[in-house]
C-alpha cells in the first residue's frame, strides 16, 4: 500500500472518531446549557479530544493534499473543484470553528456561556463537516468505500 493510500485510509477512519466526539461534545454542551448543569470533567475532556482529533485530521488532510496535488489537477470539472477547493476549504473553516469554540469557552467566566459557545461553534462545524465529507451515496463519493 503506497503511503498516500495508507494516509487516506487513516484519514477516512479517523473521521468517525472525530464525528463521535463532536456529537458527544455537542450533546454534553446542549444538555448542560438547557438543564443548567455544571460542566463535568469528562465533558470537558470530550471537547479537548474533539479539538485534538480535528487538528490531527487537518494535518493528515494537508499531507494528503500535498502528496496528491498533481493527481487532483488531472481530474475534470466537479471532482477537481471539490477536492481542490470545496473539501479542503470547508474543512479548514470547520476546524477553525471547533478551535474557536473551545478557546472562547475556555475564556468565558460563566458555565452556561461556555456550554453555549461550544454548542453553537461545534454545531456549525458539524454541519460543514457533514456537507464536505465525500460520502459514498453522493456524486463525488460514488464508488468510494465507507472507510
Amino acid at each position: 500500500m503506497e503511503s498516500a493510500s495508507f494516509l487516506i485510509f487513516l484519514h477516512s477512519l479517523l473521521r468517525y472518531g472525530l464525528l463521535a466526539f463532536l456529537l458527544a461534545s455537542l450533546f454534553f454542551a446542549w444538555r448542560g446549557y438547557l438543564l443548567q448543569r455544571p460542566i463535568l470533567v469528562g465533558e470537558r475532556m470530550a471537547t479537548i479530544v474533539t479539538v485534538v482529533l480535528a487538528h490531527v485530521q487537518l494535518l493528515l488532510g494537508l499531507i494528503i493534499y500535498m502528496l496528491r496535488f498533481k493527481a487532483i489537477g488531472k481530474m475534470a470539472g466537479l471532482h477537481q473543484r471539490f477536492w481542490k477547493f470545496e473539501h479542503i476549504g470547508t474543512m479548514v473553516v470547520a476546524i477553525v470553528l471547533i478551535t474557536l469554540g473551545r478557546v472562547l469557552a475556555k475564556r468565558a467566566k460563566e458555565e452556561r456561556r461556555k456550554q453555549l459557545l461550544v454548542g453553537v461553534f461545534f454545531l456549525l462545524a458539524l454541519v460543514l463537516i457533514l456537507w464536505a465529507i465525500p460520502w459514498p451515496f453522493t456524486e463525488i463519493g460514488h464508488g468510494r468505500e465507507w472507510l
